[in-house]
């Protein structure tokens, strides 16, 4: 999907990219960016390693995303970056931050090296052939059980992991032959680039990851092997299969997970969404926000103005 072919109705433009790259002076560049953003109105998050640059960033304009994409390009000497990009009608972040991290994707082993070389890499055309025309693979999501929750590629495994620094132990725990072809996937694509170093480096060597992760294949194959939607990690909470931001899920108020069962707060008569774990809670189940829960359980025959409190936004992480 290019900038120009987003919705109209779109009122910001999201792109989200990464490179592995040895990087020098971080803060000297984290101020750079910082500069950077603010002239153009960009709201977001940089991750900024000593292995490179991982981000998503949302920007007002196309022409400003444009801005943005060509004077990265040209302050990290980068012919190119692999742009994902979507939209949303409302900012998806609240501010821009660049933050300096040992990883820009945590794997627990900032000593692996990733490099932007392919390692087993398969495009959405090689993706879909091996899906639609082989049999003999296991496929592994690599994400948080929530991502796969609301939506996966068919016949995916769930490791029903919290973190992706816990993934490569479940995969050892699930005894998968190691001499078999193994398919992992993520949002974007790198926690599987840098992932799938330490699975080769524990023995399986038949692995094969998604290039661009599931936002580059929805871009050329919607509504084909992926089923739902994409949870990503800022207040469009996921993009349905044409990249567009839900309107089937918010952020549960309670825990900050994904919610689709609509509740009506019995406190403040707001609308607002919640999950399934909540909603088998008393008095989560029928309130808005924690002010409402924490004050009906006190006095459930009390009214009150509901108060514009900001969900919580999910942390970024590497996607």
């Amino acid at each position: 999907m290019t900038t120009e072919s987003l919705n109209e109705a779109m009122k910001y433009y999201v792109t989200a990219f990464y490179k592995f790259m040895p990087l020098e002076n971080l803060e000297t560049i984290k101020a750079a960016l910082k500069h950077k953003a603010s002239e153009l109105d960009l709201k977001g998050l940089v991750i900024l390693g000593h292995e490179g640059i991982n981000s998503t960033c949302a920007a007002p304009s196309s022409e400003a995303l444009a801005d943005w994409k060509s004077w990265l390009q040209t302050y990290f000497e980068v012919a190119a970056f692999d742009f994902k990009n979507s939209g949303s009608e409302r900012a998806p972040f609240r501010k821009f931050q660049v933050k300096v991290r040992d990883e820009i994707c945590t794997i627990g082993h900032p000593e692996l090296q990733a490099s932007n070389e392919d390692n087993n890499h398969l495009s959405p055309e090689q993706w879909n052939h091996v899906l639609k025309e082989e049999q003999d693979f296991v496929m592994v999501d690599t994400r948080n059980w929530y991502e796969h929750k609301i939506g996966s590629f068919k016949g995916a495994i769930n490791p029903k992991i919290d973190q992706f620094t816990d993934f490569f132990d479940q995969v050892d725990s699930m005894n998968l032959p190691k001499d078999k072809k193994m398919l992992v996937f993520c949002t974007g694509g790198i926690r599987c680039h840098k992932g799938i170093l330490e699975l080769q480096r524990r023995g399986y060597d038949k692995v094969f990851q998604l290039k661009g992760g599931i936002l580059k294949y929805l871009e050329e194959f919607p509504n084909d092997q992926f089923a739902g939607e994409c949870f990503v990690f800022d207040h469009r909470v996921a993009l349905d299969q044409q990249l567009k931001p839900s309107e089937q899920y918010g952020l549960c108020p309670h825990c900050g997970q994904p919610s689709e069962l609509d509740i009506h707060c019995k406190r403040c008569d707001f609308q607002t969404k919640i999950c399934d774990d909540c909603v088998k809670l008393e008095f989560k189940k029928d309130t808005c926000s924690k002010n409402c829960a924490y004050h009906f359980e006190l006095h459930p025959e009390r009214k009150a103005a509901h108060q514009n409190q900001a969900t919580e936004t999910p942390r970024l992480r590497a996607t």
